[in-house]
């Protein structure tokens, strides 16, 4: 279902404003602006996207994969849609399976929105059609879960339900069944990724008062120090520097507690 070329930078700069390392299927349409269209309104964001941006993609430290899982998860939670196609596209080529791309955006129809996930459906149906993705290749509507952790579980739903129930029982009720009982165990996208998309979903919408217990669960769930520190990085350019300055002294409290334990 790949579908991988080797083009120049200027090739790909057609397909995508970011300078993606991938590129999308021959017969999928262009999204993004154009190098052209960088150079006719604003030459500095052209050179900062065929330099900074096209290395950013490079940096180690994170695979591309997990670059394109974050910037989908913060293009989605923004309803930012202009590079959505190509993006997709990219996240295709760089590893994500179809099936991955259905279950990010099913995942964030609850952590950025319902609409937000229905206008991503919106974007990604050509480019399925253009990599001729079919139903075989998508997430059943009702999986076989993942084990629940039910220890776990019952401390959480006790936790917010003698915080919140008296005030929204539905929200409570809902927090349990809907989300940590069957979303978080649909099996199509592993847990750490799950997690990875809605610690970049929270940096990328400023609801870093939810950071502590969705990064926490993202390093339980695999996510290393490390790679935190990339996502981070990378997500300066996609939320832009004021949104990750308000993350880091989060993350900050964060990691350090779980360094002193």
């Amino acid at each position: 279902m790949k579908l991988v070329a080797t083009l120049t930078m200027l090739s790909i700069l057609a397909n995508s404003m970011v300078c993606a390392q991938g590129t999308s299927g021959p017969s999928m349409p262009k999204t993004g602006p154009a190098l052209d269209d960088l150079r006719a309104v604003a030459p500095g964001l052209g050179k900062f996207a065929t330099s900074t941006v096209a290395e950013l993609w490079k940096r180690p430290g994170l695979a591309a994969r997990d670059r394109s899982i974050a910037t989908l998860a913060v293009l989605i939670t923004r309803n930012q849609s202009v590079d959505l196609g190509d993006e997709i596209a990219r996240a295709l080529d760089n590893g994500l399976e179809p099936k991955e791309v259905a279950e990010l955006i099913t995942h964030l129809a609850f952590y950025a929105g319902w609409s937000n996930a229905m206008a991503a459906v919106a974007a990604a149906k050509p480019v399925f059609a253009a990599y001729k993705v079919d139903a075989g290749q998508l997430p059943p509507a009702s999986p076989q879960p993942l084990p629940l952790d039910e220890a776990g579980e019952a401390a959480r739903s006790a936790r917010v339900s003698e915080q919140f129930g008296a005030i929204a029982p539905g929200v409570v009720q809902n927090t349990t069944d809907v989300l940590f009982k069957d979303l978080w165990l649909r099996p199509d996208l592993a847990p750490r990724d799950r997690s990875l998309v809605t610690v970049s979903a929270l940096v990328a919408s400023g609801q870093v008062a939810q950071i502590p217990y969705h990064l926490n669960r993202a390093m339980d769930n695999g996510l290393t120090r490390v790679e935190v520190g990339e996502v981070l990085t990378h997500l300066a350019f996609y939320t832009g520097w004021p949104n990750v300055f308000t993350a880091l002294p989060i993350v900050k409290d964060v990691i350090e507690k779980r360094a002193a334990r």
